[in-house]
C-alpha cells in the first residue's frame, strides 16, 4: 500500500526545514541587542510585564523579516540585483514596518503624547530592513555553500 502525499505538504516540510536552518544562525541575545540599539529604552504603558511582552513582539517581527530575507535570497543567488529582490517583497516589508510602528504608538508613552515625528517610523523601517538584510545575507551564504 502506498502513502499518498500532496504537493502542499511537501512544500511546507521543505519550508520548515529551511526556516529551522536559517534560525540556527541567530540568537535571542542578538534580537535583544538589536531592539535596544534601534529603539533604546522607550517606556511602555503597563509596567515591566508589558515591556517584556512588547520586546517579544519586536522579536517576532524581526524573525519574520529575517526569514523573509532568507527565503527570497534565492533570487539574489540566481543573479537578480538587490533592488529587484527587495521589490519582490516590498509589500511584506511595509506590513512589518507598519505593524511594529503601530504597536509602538499604541503601547508606548510616545503614542500618548502628541510629539510623534517621522524619525520613529524610520527607526522601525531601519530595524526591519536590518533583519531582512541579515536574513538575505545568510540565505545567500547558504546558497553559495550549497547548504540550502
Amino acid at each position: 500500500m502506498n502513502v499518498i502525499t500532496t504537493f502542499t505538504s511537501k512544500r511546507r516540510e521543505k519550508q520548515l526545514k529551511t526556516e529551522r536552518k536559517l534560525l540556527r544562525e541567530i540568537s535571542l541575545k542578538m534580537l535583544q541587542e538589536s531592539v535596544r540599539k534601534h529603539f533604546g529604552y522607550l517606556r511602555i504603558q503597563g509596567g515591566e510585564q508589558m515591556q517584556q511582552g512588547f520586546d517579544e513582539a519586536c522579536y517576532d517581527v524581526a524573525i519574520e523579516a529575517y526569514l523573509l530575507g532568507g527565503k527570497i535570497s534565492k533570487f539574489g543567488y540566481s543573479g537578480e540585483p538587490l533592488e529587484f529582490v527587495q521589490k519582490r517583497c516590498e509589500d511584506e516589508l511595509k506590513h512589518y514596518v507598519d505593524t511594529i510602528y503601530n504597536f509602538w504608538l499604541y503601547w508606548s508613552e510616545i503614542g500618548v503624547s502628541e510629539g510623534v515625528d517621522d524619525s520613529f517610523y524610520y527607526s522601525c523601517e531601519h530595524f526591519i530592513m536590518t533583519w531582512w538584510s541579515e536574513g538575505y545575507e545568510n540565505g545567500l551564504k547558504r546558497h553559495k555553500l550549497r547548504m540550502h
